[in-house]
């Protein structure tokens, strides 16, 4: 008989069957196999909040096979991921599969290696029901605040709309932001700057001091800083002196979840889901040629820094034989865990090998799992070198014979150690050789108006790195999470970052009033320290969701008796209906503000509002009916204007307005590339001959071909440009 070896997924599956013989039989259970029921609440408050279980219909039939495969099994091993997820899918499977406790069999990893899955088959463990019942803690509180109180929503807003533990907390985070940016006056300051150079070096320079004083932000206005500017311009300046100072930088440390997520971001733009996503492949495993499938990465999702000792002495091995002795850390280095987490998995997220470099597998990679392996690797190798070495020095310029003083700054790199690895951004210069008493010439100098600006909308790198920070979710909830808040309309991605709709504002004000607690930052925290202490075994469960429901349920119900949707949702105006002669009322629906007849349902008279709150009138345009030749009317809808005909009812025609970009199609040469909208009413980029031609992309063209192979060019993060199908990237400004 064989044994059975059950995990989450069938390309992790693949990849742990290229390491075992003829005696095992590695299977997936392609995910869950038994959640709350979607249809009701599924939570048996009256006894002590018992989960009622099912098995959804997509997973019943994979269930039966696995369970006919236990019965003809010797041994069943349970080998989901080691975290409380994982841990609960092992339980519920379990259960499923009715296993006896003698054939039972739980085994975890950190990694899909031969070496790892072969040490976890020798010492299996039993089943963590601390992480199981913290899993279901969770579950069970989510469902909970999210089926009580996404009804209230619906009644008291708009139907649709949704609320949860940690999403509506993260919401709060998004439009406290967009407040900040509302209610912020920018101020006007000037500075003086230039470039002045020595023996053919330039070296960029500033105004610093006015008689010995340091100039503050707000010091300068227009008028002095132009008169600063012509007297330096009429002056010789002067080194009068320069001061150096050693600095050693540490190298950061490998990557967790959610220091990954920010830096992908930051580097590439990809979205969390879509790191996360990319993360998931290349753990599982990928067919890297003669080795076949292997997994090269870590698991994922985890707080820890943690390397192990096995992988801190590969690394060591492979810098010293790569890059030389001087470049490694001498016995490693350890980098302290956040207290203020919980420990999801024990290392941190690296590569299975510290000798695989990118270079060696990154023909069997595609660009974007190529990116995201080399800079795991890259990081993790690096954490284990020596500190880079630089020289910070900054130079005073006396314009003599005047009160002002400028200075440049700028730093020389002394030994590069872990960077020669991993590059962090950086905007230092190197200055030329500069001397006490030296006379340096003045190229350029002008006075600069200068306003300060609001703080910018969070990216998903910046919200993760907040959410962290206060304690609001865990590394498994960060990208579901901000999935979940635009795939619900409270948030839209401008140019790459989050902003809140008209809903989110309105639905954050009725939460933040009347359920603080779901929203607190500090509540929510300690919600998630109380899961943590479940997962320690240092809590039970149901005591938690009790003395969180009961004074929940309570408010609800007051609230539900209280809030009036009129109230929330509607302002008044002076408008009078045009087909009734009623008041009309601005109201809040879920796809924003309009305005609408307080006859309702006598009158459905309806008008769009357009962003500055006036009424965006129908107008006919030229084109007719291609149904009835009928005029065609230029209207609104949830995804924005459209042209629909004028002969409506009886003719039911509509048709999207396209907006050209004056950009050929590269593939069929005919058409023109044109913004559309998909059905979640995301922006994406198509070729107007469709369907005679496909061709599609997400990112907006610039009006280039690349010069290599001839594709769209689009723009990408980080001020790049970069092609649709090839390597090449090129800064915007270029």
């Amino acid at each position: 008989m064989q044994d059975l070896i059950i995990v989450e997924s069938p390309t992790k599956a693949k990849t742990i069957k290229g390491f075992l013989g003829k005696d095992y039989k590695v299977e997936s259970s392609f995910g869950h196999v038994r959640d709350l029921p979607s249809s009701k609440l599924g939570v048996d408050v009256e006894h002590n909040f018992e989960p009622t279980y099912v098995v959804p219909a997509k997973a019943k039939k994979r269930v039966k096979e696995l369970q006919d495969l236990a019965k003809k099994s010797n041994l069943v091993y349970f080998a989901t991921d080691e975290d409380r997820e994982g841990e609960a899918i092992s339980w519920h499977l379990l259960h499923l599969l009715k296993t006896p406790k003698d054939k039972a069999k739980r085994i975890a990893f950190h990694e899909i290696t031969k070496k790892a899955i072969l040490k976890a088959i020798e010492h299996p463990r039993e089943l963590d029901l601390n992480l199981v019942d913290a899993q279901q803690a969770r579950r069970v509180l989510d469902r909970l605040v999210g089926y009580k109180l996404s009804p209230l929503l619906w009644k008291k807003v708009a139907k649709g709309l949704s609320a949860g533990r940690v999403q509506s907390v993260a919401l709060r985070l998004i439009v406290e932001r967009e407040q900040e940016r509302n209610n912020f006056v920018s101020q006007e300051y000037w500075s003086v700057e230039g470039v002045a150079h020595k023996d053919h070096n330039d070296f960029k320079i500033s105004l610093w001091k006015k008689d010995d004083q340091t100039l503050q932000k707000f010091d300068l206005d227009e008028a002095v800083a132009k008169i600063a500017v012509e007297e330096i311009k009429a002056s010789s300046l002067k080194i009068i002196n320069i001061e150096s100072k050693e600095n050693l930088k540490t190298p950061p440390a490998p990557f967790t979840t959610s220091t990954l997520q920010q830096e992908v971001n930051r580097r590439f733009g990809y979205s969390a889901k879509q790191t996360m996503m990319l993360a998931q492949q290349l753990y599982e495993g990928i067919d890297i040629g003669e080795n076949g499938s292997t997994g090269l990465i870590t698991y994922m999702r985890t707080d820890s820094k943690n390397l192990s000792e096995d992988f801190v002495a590969e690394a060591i091995t492979y810098i010293k034989q790569n890059l030389g002795e001087k470049y490694a850390e001498n016995g490693g280095r350890v980098f302290k865990k956040k207290a203020k987490l919980a420990q999801e998995a024990h290392e941190a997220i690296r590569p299975t090998e510290a000798g695989l470099a990118p270079e060696k597998i990154k023909d069997f990679l595609d660009s974007k799992q190529f990116k995201l392996y080399q800079l795991i690797w890259q990081r993790a190798i690096a954490s284990q070198m020596t500190d880079a070495k630089t020289e910070n020095t900054s130079v005073e310029i006396k314009a003599e014979k005047t009160k002002w003083t400028l200075r440049s700054v700028g730093s020389v790199t002394i030994f590069a150690g872990w960077q020669i690895i991993y590059q962090n951004s950086s905007d230092d210069e190197e200055l030329p050789a500069l001397e006490i008493n030296d006379i340096v010439e003045l190229k350029s100098l002008e006075n600069i108006q200068h306003f300060t600006t609001p703080p910018a909308r969070y990216s998903e790198a910046g919200l993760v790195k907040d959410m962290e920070k206060l304690g609001i979710g865990r590394p498994s909830t960060y990208a579901p999470t901000i999935a979940t808040l635009v795939l619900r309309k409270y948030v839209e991605k401008i140019e790459k970052r989050l902003a809140p709709t008209e809903i989110a504002f309105v639905v954050n004000k009725l939460l933040v009033e009347n359920f603080a607690d779901i929203v607190d930052y500090n509540f929510t925290a300690e919600m998630e320290n109380d899961l943590d202490k479940i997962a320690d075994g240092k809590k039970d469960w149901q005591p938690i969701i009790k003395a969180f429901y009961e004074p929940f349920m309570k408010n609800l119900k007051e609230k539900d008796q209280d809030l009036d949707k009129k109230e929330i949702t509607e302002t008044a105006t002076d408008e009078v209906c045009d087909k009734c002669g009623n008041p009309m009322v601005i109201k809040l629906g879920r796809f924003g503000k309009f305005l609408a007849c307080t006859n309702y349902p006598e009158c459905k008279n309806t008008k769009p509002l357009g962003d500055d709150g006036k009424i965006e009138e129908e107008t006919t345009v030229e084109e007719k009916c291609e149904k009835c030749s009928s005029a065609m009317i230029l209207k609104h809808g949830r995804f924005g204007k459209f042209l629909a005909c004028s002969n409506y009812p009886e003719c039911k025609s509509t048709k999207a307005i396209q907006k050209e970009l004056g950009v050929i199609c590269p593939k069929c040469k005919k058409g023109q590339m044109v913004e559309k909208k998909s059905k979640r009413g995301k922006a994406f980029y198509s070729c107007d001959q469709y369907p005679k031609c496909e061709h599609a992309v997400w990112t907006k063209p610039t009006g280039e071909l690349c010069p290599q192979c001839q594709q769209l060019l689009l723009f990408a993060a980080k001020d790049k440009i970069k092609c649709e199908s090839c390597e090449f990237t090129k800064d915007a400004e270029e």
